[in-house]
């Protein structure tokens, strides 16, 4: 059984936008033999540009069944039964995420009529619903309207089943070389992924925090020949779960190191960055230099000249310290700021070292999060779980997992499940950009 589906959207980000239509069409494999759609109201404005779109405007929606109301609805329908969507991975980003804010986990088997059909009916000069329909003299009543795009899709999918009857059957059908069956079962949570070819070896290893849509997204991809030439090797897959999205970023980094897979090839080795690099001038300032990492580790790592720059800039002026001594101004003399009295004079001796210092070492402070021994909390592979990783004298250690009631304040408990991976530029860097952006269960310092 397939329930065919289609939404209208007020925009294209599934996190930041609402669904404002829903259509769904519940197929036995010949026929429909059930239906249901319906506007929704998505609780706030819909843009202009949507309205010209679709035809669906504020008025419309207004007294139109919150997503809450229908939730229920859509689950029924839905349950044990795959997904058809054109561009399927939309659709279920928005669905899923609708119910995500509910506090539901919404997951089904989905199968997409663009991937579909590039491989069951190839060469067409386009993939788009409309002109693809148009190729295949199926009429769409209604384009860019739920019901209209959804019943079309429901005849592109009948036309798919002719050619290839098995088609969704999960046992039979196939992602090129992959029985789909595989792709069904990978998990919708965080980890690092590996792709084999048909001789076994490992050619691709990423890392996601939901593994099988970014598996999916693979053999959706058909922007590249690098990408479409990489899935045609693809015949198996593995997966290791992590939990934290840190974690898999650490051990994506290192696998690729140590595997060297063929289409991994930028990340093989440590990139070189630039960074953020400190030294004690002749008065006893301490002084930075922005430049490309070479062979001593800098304080922090950027992806570029620029980014270093400013970073550094606005640091700078946060704690108000010397442009020249930061390599910001290059002058014989005393700096711009000085002039302006916005510098204390730093620059030409006239400040303090230790009233300058101190300002410094709050900067690198700030700048390092404390970067010297530390270790960093956050979520395991299950409820009762952590995952911990390791910072000892600036210097990463390692990664593990520890039961959660086992963390209290004994720190040789988490020293003891650490397992040692080797420190690197982009291990750091990784690190320090992780804990700048995103969040994590605690931080404990020791």
């Amino acid at each position: 059984m397939y329930a065919i589906l289609d939404i209208e959207t007020t925009g294209l980000s599934p996190s930041n936008e609402k669904i404002i239509e829903i259509a769904i069409f519940i197929h036995d494999g010949k026929k429909v033999v059930e239906e249901y759609i319906t506007l929704i109201n998505p609780e706030r404005k819909i843009p202009y540009n949507i309205t010209r779109l679709t035809g669906i405007t504020n008025e419309m929606v207004e007294n139109a069944p919150k997503f809450w109301e229908i939730a229920k609805d859509i689950v029924l329908l839905t349950e044990g039964k795959s997904i058809v969507a054109h561009n399927a991975s939309f659709d279920y980003n928005f669905i899923r995420n609708e119910f995500k804010n509910l506090g539901y986990s919404f997951k089904r088997d989905r199968l997409c009529t663009v991937k579909l059909s590039r491989k069951i009916i190839p060469n067409h000069r386009s993939y788009s619903l409309g002109k693809l329909c148009q190729d295949l003299g199926i009429d769409i009543d209604g384009r860019h309207r739920a019901a209209g795009d959804a019943f079309a899709t429901v005849k592109l999918f009948e036309h798919l089943l002719k050619i290839n009857p098995t088609l969704g059957q999960m046992e039979s059908s196939r992602f090129y070389n992959i029985s789909a069956d595989i792709i069904k079962k990978l998990p919708e949570e965080a980890g690092v992924y590996y792709f084999y070819n048909k001789d076994g070896n490992i050619i691709y290893i990423g890392k996601s925090k939901d593994i099988k849509t970014r598996v999916f997204s693979h053999f959706s991809n058909e922007k590249s020949e690098r990408a479409l030439k990489m899935v045609d090797e693809i015949h198996d897959i593995s997966y290791e779960l992590t939990g934290s999205e840190l974690i898999a970023l650490l051990l994506e980094s290192n696998e690729i190191k140590v595997q060297k897979p063929k289409y991994n090839r930028r990340q093989r080795r440590v990139a070189s960055h630039y960074g953020i690099y400190r030294y004690i001038d002749e008065l006893g300032y301490i002084c930075f230099k922005a430049e490309g990492v070479k062979g001593e580790m800098p304080i922090v790592c950027f992806n570029s000249a620029k980014e270093t720059r400013e970073r550094l800039y606005q640091l700078s002026e946060k704690y108000g310290l010397c442009q020249k001594l930061c390599g910001l101004y290059e002058a014989s003399g005393a700096c711009f700021y000085y002039q302006i009295k916005q510098c204390k004079g730093a620059c030409v001796g006239k400040e303090p070292v230790t009233d300058y210092n101190k300002r410094v070492q709050e900067m690198l402070d700030d700048l390092s999060y404390n970067w010297q021994n530390f270790y960093v909390i956050d979520k395991g592979r299950n409820d009762d779980e952590k995952s911990v990783v390791k910072i000892e004298n600036g210097k990463y250690f390692g990664f593990g997992y520890i039961d959660a009631e086992c963390i209290g304040n004994d720190l040789e408990n988490l020293s003891n499940v650490i397992k040692s991976y080797p420190d690197n530029k982009d291990i750091q860097q990784i690190i320090r950009t992780y804990l700048r952006h995103r969040s994590v269960d605690a931080i404990i310092k020791f």
